[in-house]
């Protein structure tokens, strides 16, 4: 078989699946979109199999097709209507397979709040499809032939994914730009496009073989122009673009400046990960050998730190390490002195408690989700208030509406937490200025650091716990990764289950406790970068991004080879 013909061979067999998704109707055309949705999220962490969005993202295109040619006398407002719901359905299953973990958190109490899983694990997809349906409905208001269709849905899906990291506090979890978390030298792009510009490029690269468009009814211009546009050089530019992508980011890579080795003014971590279980977390009977625990652990000497501790140690536990509100116990203080050389530093979540300005010092009405810096004397020397948090799991949004039906004491009693101010840059004496973010506060990337105070390093504290064996800690972690990419900063993560890790300024895990495992990770701080071109603008490049993406496409559809192909072709 020669070259040509194999070529001619698949490209007849991917037109004739595309027809066939075209011809879908009804539950049939829904099932399909849900499937491909499903599958899409094998690109995400821990599978990291990016391939498979070079056959779902063309399923999708395709499917959209179909929603005109013969045999399709659809009106305009049936076909507004089907556009959203192919959206909608291969969003839920993205997300619905994607998010399937969050129900795992509803099972630590299984006598009380089981019931609610399944709402939960259907109900949060069903709310994000949405913008994946708003993007489908916008994309096929303006619907190309060829290849210009694949960019209106990148742009599209594009600003969906802004919207959904943005309205309703956002949730900007699982951008589809994350699949190239699979390669180092893919990821090294987020330093300059961000998040939102991977998932253009993403989406760019992974539907090209939809430019097989399937409404092509001439059987002679096919054959004339099979390894021609608009057949072969989208769909080879596409891959030739993804192995440019690639080469880049290995020649970042080749100019990484080299992580330091440990040495006896090097500024070392001491990350502990006790691996509790969150049944057991806050039992008031287990807090006595909690804190004897993450004590001992924190001081002993490790292979990697034979010496133990140093006057040059950051020492960090995870959110909410101790059941107690730190700051009013003095014994606790004292004892995390105890262990502390002099010049060393303790950073630990932990829940703080305030009273009301106008009510008794002992009655405490506000709490918090915080992070201390305690020094080698005990002192709390530095605090920072979680400022994003997470909605039904720490507050419940619109109290105050939601207070008019007699639920505002109901939530309190639920252990609401009030919000912090935002992100703040945190330096106690003798440790490197550094970005505090607690738990999910770093899925969001314009909100992990202070422009005007640039700090040297991010410190993320999490309990993932709650999602037990799961691939919702892989996909945080990813994220992280993301983040240190994005600002050329490192990461230092403490997780209480896992997964903790030591993270350098091109994204690469230095160090890292799997997840459902006890121990620490004894790490020299690597140092930071200059500020990346996203750190200094910001989602402003992923606008000209769009712009120009917009203007490329207009010329291209208005240009005088593109009127002949238009009516030659169709």
């Amino acid at each position: 078989m020669t070259f040509e013909r194999g070529l001619g061979l698949l490209r007849d067999a991917l037109r004739h699946l595309a027809l066939d998704l075209g011809l879908l109707k009804g539950w049939r055309r829904l099932a399909c979109a849900f499937l491909a949705g499903t599958l899409s999220v094998l690109s995400l962490p821990p599978v990291h199999f990016l391939p498979i969005l070079f056959l779902t993202f063309p399923i999708f295109v395709w499917l959209l097709d179909g929603l005109e040619g013969p045999g399709r006398d659809l009106s305009a407002s049936a076909r507004r209507r089907a556009s959203f719901a192919i959206g909608w359905w291969f969003g839920f299953g993205y997300f619905f397979a994607g998010l399937y973990w969050i129900g795992f958190a509803f099972m630590v109490e299984a006598d009380k709040f089981a019931v609610f899983m399944p709402f939960a694990v259907t109900a949060l997809p069903a709310g994000l499809a949405l913008f994946i349906g708003a993007a489908t409905l916008a994309a096929r208001h303006v619907w190309f032939r060829g290849y210009g269709r694949i960019v209106v849905l990148a742009i599209a899906w594009t600003m969906a994914e802004w919207l959904r990291g943005h309205i309703l506090t956002g949730f900007p979890w699982n951008l589809i730009g994350e699949s190239f978390t699979s390669s180092l030298a893919l990821m090294q792009w987020a330093a300059f496009i961000g998040p939102y510009g991977l998932s253009f490029t993403a989406v760019m690269i992974v539907a090209a073989p939809a430019a097989f468009d399937p409404r092509a009814d001439d059987a002679h211009f096919e054959r004339e122009t099979a390894l021609r546009w608009p057949h072969w050089t989208i769909p080879g530019a596409a891959l030739a673009a993804l192995g440019l992508l690639w080469l880049g980011g290995m020649g970042r890579l080749a100019l990484a400046v080299p992580d330091p080795a440990a040495g006896p003014d090097t500024t070392m971590l001491r990350i502990v990960q006790p691996n509790i279980a969150q049944t057991q977390k806050w039992k008031p009977e287990s807090r006595l050998a909690i804190l004897g625990e993450f004590l001992r652990v924190s001081a002993n000497p490790t292979p990697a730190a034979p010496q133990g501790l140093t006057s040059h140690s950051i020492v960090i536990w995870p959110e909410s390490a101790l059941a107690i509100l730190l700051a009013r116990e003095p014994f606790v203080l004292s004892a995390i002195s105890r262990i502390l050389p002099k010049g060393a530093m303790l950073l630990t979540g932990s829940v703080r408690g305030e009273p009301s300005p106008d009510g008794p010092p002992d009655r405490l009405q506000h709490f918090y989700n915080s992070l201390y810096a305690v020094n080698d004397e005990g002192r709390i020397v530095g605090t920072y208030d979680k400022a994003h948090l997470v909605p039904f799991g720490e507050y419940l949004p619109y109290h105050e509406w939601l207070g008019r039906i007699g639920l505002k004491k109901l939530t309190q009693l639920q252990g609401s937490f009030d919000e912090g101010p935002g992100p703040v840059t945190m330096s106690p004496a003798g440790v490197p200025s550094f970005s505090p973010l607690i738990c999910y506060e770093i899925i969001f990337p314009e909100q992990v650091v202070v422009e005007s105070e640039r700090p040297d390093w991010i410190v993320n504290v999490t309990n993932d716990a709650w999602f037990g064996t799961s691939s919702g800690p892989y996909q945080h972690l990813s994220q992280v990764r993301l983040r240190a990419v994005e600002q050329g900063l490192p990461v230092a993560r403490a997780a209480n289950t896992g997964i903790s890790a030591v993270i350098n300024a091109y994204g690469r895990v230095i160090a890292e406790r799997p997840l459902n495992t006890e121990g620490v990770l004894d790490v020299a701080l690597p140092p930071p970068l200059a500020p990346t071109p996203y750190a200094r603008f910001g989602d402003w490049i992923l606008l000209v991004l769009l712009v120009l993406a917009v203007a490329g496409l207009a010329a291209s559809e208005a240009g005088p080879s593109r009127r002949r192909y238009k009516r030659r072709h169709f």
